[in-house]
């Protein structure tokens, strides 16, 4: 059994072999290239156990060793606390991280599932275009507000207003930054209604797309974003996994919760704490449901009155909204699950 840990960078990757009592066998450095790499693998004797951290070399290194190796372990680097105490260098990170595996204290990301690919890529596309257009549009914003020029709303941005605003700055830098940045903003909008149409034209090749559009407030758009997220809902078990996927899981914490009564081991009855939504989570996922929450709160239809029934039982609105969020994720979940459609008697079972 041969232990492999690679910390992976642009140019090249240290590697440290160790064998099943601990002992370190092997320590080299390896150029990023697939020919180093599978020289590397192939020159090892042995069940191979090899593992690296998430990163942007992640999909090209996990297609040249998955089928090469006995097993391969692509870590969140979030939860390697190992590697922040003590010295840290490449190769004693590798070391580290060999460590780890052969301890069985990593924990993975998932990486099984290659059938939804192509919406992947394309949600992802579509999720980064609708990031750099806000970006935009808050610069613009920003020019007409430093110089105290109303500018709320959406009419900032039309075509039918505009040089009534770039008029107010007159012939200065400023107004020719303005124009910098709407044609900036012009160019951004086409290719995010390019993106948007590919990624609903390659979804709907997916059974799954018409079953998800059929909860109210997710949408096609929706439907895709998901889908190219999770791949697959089966690798969550139940939806308290899937809640801490898409950052809605609440976090406990509680400590000394037994005592010693008269001899015998009793439970303390203080409550546990709540420390709030679990920070480590997807956030285009976390975002989606929460966006579906809040426009199914302030419309219309069998979520807005799940949403009332809980205010009438003195919830806070954000609370509220939370467990609205909550509802949709788990009933998205479980019609996925199930290949069914939506129906408003899930509101009144336990979904998932």
């Amino acid at each position: 059994m041969r232990y492999v840990g690679l910390d992976v960078h642009r140019d090249t990757i240290s590697a440290a072999v160790l064998d099943e009592s601990g002992r370190m066998i092997q320590q080299t450095i390896l150029a990023t290239r697939a020919a180093a790499i599978l020289d590397f693998i192939g020159g090892m004797r042995g069940t191979l156990h090899v593992t690296f951290e998430e990163g942007t070399h992640l999909a090209w290194l996990y297609d040249l060793l998955v089928r090469r190796v006995a097993r391969l372990v692509v870590c969140n680097p979030r939860k390697n606390a190992l590697l922040k105490s003590g010295n840290k260098s490449d190769a004693i990170d590798a070391r580290k991280l060999a460590e780890l595996l052969r301890a069985g204290l990593l924990s993975a990301v998932y990486h099984g599932e290659k059938s939804a690919l192509e919406v992947q890529h394309l949600a992802r596309s579509y999720s980064l275009l609708t990031e750099d257009t806000t970006r935009v549009m808050a610069r613009i914003k920003a020019v007409f507000r430093g110089q105290a020029i109303p500018c709320s709303g959406k009419k900032l941005y039309g075509q039918k207003h505009r040089e009534e605003y770039l008029a107010a700055r007159g012939a200065c830098a400023l107004r020719h930054r303005a124009e910098f940045l709407y044609q900036e903003l012009e160019a951004v909008q086409q290719l995010h209604r390019q993106a948007k149409r590919d990624l609903i034209v390659e979804c709907r090749k997916y059974p799954e797309t018409k079953l998800l559009s059929s909860v109210p407030f997710l949408g096609p758009v929706r439907a895709a974003v998901l889908i190219g997220r999770v791949q697959t809902p089966h690798r969550f078990r139940t939806k308290r996994q899937f809640w801490a996927y898409c950052g809605l899981a609440l976090e406990m914490r509680d400590s000394g919760e037994y005592r010693m009564v008269n001899g015998q081991v009793e439970r303390r009855k203080r409550p546990a704490q709540i420390r709030g939504l679990n920070w480590n989570h997807n956030h285009e996922l976390k975002n989606l449901f929460k966006a579906a929450a809040t426009s199914a709160s302030a419309g219309n239809g069998v979520f807005h009155e799940f949403y009332l029934g809980l205010l009438k039982k003195n919830m806070r609105p954000e609370m509220a909204r939370l467990t609205l969020a909550r509802k949709i994720a788990a009933i998205a979940l479980k019609i996925w699950k199930k290949g069914e459609a939506f129906d408003a008697e899930h509101l009144k079972l336990q979904a998932a």
